[in-house]
């Protein structure tokens, strides 16, 4: 009797964990520990995804210290730590992410995917999931370490704060399959995501904020893909957004989003080309 319900048992819990794995989820899931595990091996995109990002802000405060904030309503903290969250969406989500579609289209892994139980948004999602988790936490130790070491204390309007890491993650996850889809090799990859993080470094508030670039230029900059983040993130925790702004804000980045999204279904390549 024993035996038997044992065999039962374990019968049940087979049949659960394939169910589950045979759902959207469950079969992201999977394919998001497979990716976790293959990022672990990729030491060079690793150390680009968890190091760069957590070092170079840190580099900032020596360039924050010689800037003019007076009438910004900003100080060294919320210059530096929104800049910080910036990095780690580029280089943890946007790069590596950039890098490994690449790698698993040329390695032929999109193309067996394809031939099972998985759908397009399902593969380029799972694949997502290892490198904005990555996003994720390095976001929140970021901020927990700016707020402490750089005495930024805590957000004024949260939700703002986290709508724009929100809509980063997204925007960022879904830029990396658009670049993807124009790189021929793992190693043009990190090429063809040299242009938009230089553009964002430089033009996004990441170095400068736009409240300290001349009028004409901020409005420029404020359409970038990254300008509106950092907008929210900063605005956030400064506490001096106004409502408009914040909703001008969003709606840039979902403008970005909703374009990336068209490209890449129109124009992703699942093979290698030939």
């Amino acid at each position: 009797m024993s035996t038997t319900t044992t065999k039962t048992t374990k019968t049940t819990r087979t049949a659960r964990t394939a169910t589950a794995t045979t759902t959207p989820a469950g079969r992201m899931r999977a394919l998001a520990r497979s990716e976790m595990t293959l990022l672990g091996r990729s030491k060079g995109t690793l150390f680009a995804a968890l190091f760069v990002p957590a070092v170079i802000p840190f580099s900032m405060r020596q360039a924050a210290d010689g800037m003019d904030l007076k009438g910004t309503g900003l100080d060294i903290g919320t210059v530096v730590l929104p800049s910080a969250l910036g990095f780690s969406l580029l280089f943890a989500v946007y790069s590596a992410l950039t890098a490994v579609y690449v790698a698993r289209r040329e390695e032929l892994v999109l193309k067996r995917l394809r031939t099972g139980e998985l759908r397009d948004p399902e593969i380029l999602a799972g694949a997502a999931l290892p490198s904005v988790l990555i996003g994720v936490v390095q976001c929140l130790v970021l901020s927990v370490g700016c707020a402490v070491l750089l005495d930024a204390g805590g957000p004024s309007a949260p939700h703002l704060v986290v709508l724009g890491v929100v809509a980063g993650l997204v925007m960022f996850a879904a830029l990396a399959a658009v670049t993807g889809s124009f790189s021929r090799s793992t190693e043009s990859a990190q090429v063809m995501a040299m242009p938009l993080l230089f553009v964002s470094m430089l033009g996004s508030g990441l170095f400068v904020p736009l409240e300290v670039m001349p009028d004409k230029l901020a409005s420029v900059c404020e359409l970038l893909p990254l300008s509106p983040v950092i907008e929210l993130i900063r605005g956030g925790w400064a506490g001096n957004l106004s409502a408009g702004d914040a909703l001008g804000a969003a709606a840039t980045a979902v403008a970005w989003t909703a374009l990336a999204v068209f490209a890449v279904r129109r124009w992703f390549r699942w093979e290698p080309r030939h």
